[in-house]
């Protein structure tokens, strides 16, 4: 599916709330709507857009997905059935005025598209219902990706598939696996198994989007005069300098050391927060030292 800016395609910015998404959709919607534009091609493929992006802005957990993958990223996870799930706009329709019976199966034919009240989807039968279940995997596994063998019923029957895990997945990613949801009825298709992926967290490394933040403690006279690390990222052992006068809280950065991006080239960055260790005891000769650089004004 080709990416696409959702708010863009309601006028709107990326701040805007609910009440703001829902009425611009109400004024385009009225705009394109295909009573309105007999015929018209380019009116109807304007109004299958602005139903799309309104079933993924009207929708929180749809919402906040786009929102954080980006376009891209969003249609890795949502197919079109997927975006239209459960999306019912029949109410605010007659409120305008138009009805429903055969406007969606006419413009999106037999394939995804809205399905519930209001809508039609391949008349007599009714697909199955989708499972939804939660995989934790480790931190580096999600860094790297791999197999994963997982075990589920369906009905009443023990089944396992393996699953491959995209190197880069995010904590809260869905992997979807179709057809291995609930059976359809009326010879409707099967449901899919949608996969929430849970990602555990690690000892060392912290993650934020697809950085890796590590925490380094250094001496006080380090972070003065300067000085060299080891510091073990997720690609190994990597040596990095620390330049004099360094303040705690300071980040050094490793370019492309991070998590990749998922289904995209390029990877996050590494990054080392520095830390300063203050001595809890100090010897006499210690604290001799430091009370002439105090006394010398450092």
């Amino acid at each position: 599916m080709a990416s696409k800016d959702y708010y863009q395609i309601l006028g709107l910015g990326k701040n805007a709330s609910l009440d703001e998404i829902k009425k611009a959709f109400r004024k385009l919607a009225v705009k394109y709507h295909p009573d309105k534009n007999p015929g018209n091609k380019e009116a109807e493929e304007k109004f299958k857009e602005i139903n799309e992006a309104y079933a993924v802005l009207s929708d929180p957990e749809k919402k906040a997905q786009f929102d954080r993958f980006g376009s891209a990223g969003f249609h890795q996870r949502y197919s079109q059935e997927d975006i239209f799930r459960g999306f019912d706009v029949g109410d605010l329709f007659k409120d305008m005025g138009f009805g429903t019976d055969d406007i969606f199966s006419r413009l999106f034919g037999g394939g995804a598209h809205p399905h519930h009240r209001g809508f039609r989807y391949n008349v007599g039968r009714q697909p199955g219902e989708d499972f939804t279940m939660e995989v934790t995997i480790s931190f580096r596994d999600a860094f790297s990706g791999g197999e994963r063998r997982v075990a589920f019923k369906r009905a009443g029957t023990r089944e396992e598939v393996m699953v491959k895990i995209p190197a880069g997945v995010a904590n809260g990613a869905k992997l979807r696996i179709k057809g291995k949801g609930g059976e359809g009825i009326r010879g409707g298709e099967p449901g899919d198994l949608f996969l929430v992926i849970q990602v555990a967290g690690d000892p060392l490394y912290t993650r934020e989007g697809d950085d890796v933040i590590v925490e380094k403690q250094i001496r006080f006279t380090e972070a003065a005069l300067g000085t060299t690390l080891d510091v073990e990222t997720l690609d190994g052992k990597k040596r990095i300098k620390v330049p004099a006068g360094i303040q705690p809280g300071t980040r050094i950065r490793l370019k492309g050391l991070g998590f990749p991006h998922m289904g995209e080239s390029g990877r996050g960055d590494f990054f080392v927060r520095i830390g300063v260790s203050v001595p809890e005891q100090l010897t006499a000769a210690q604290r001799e030292l430091l009370q002439d650089l105090a006394d010398k004004g450092l």
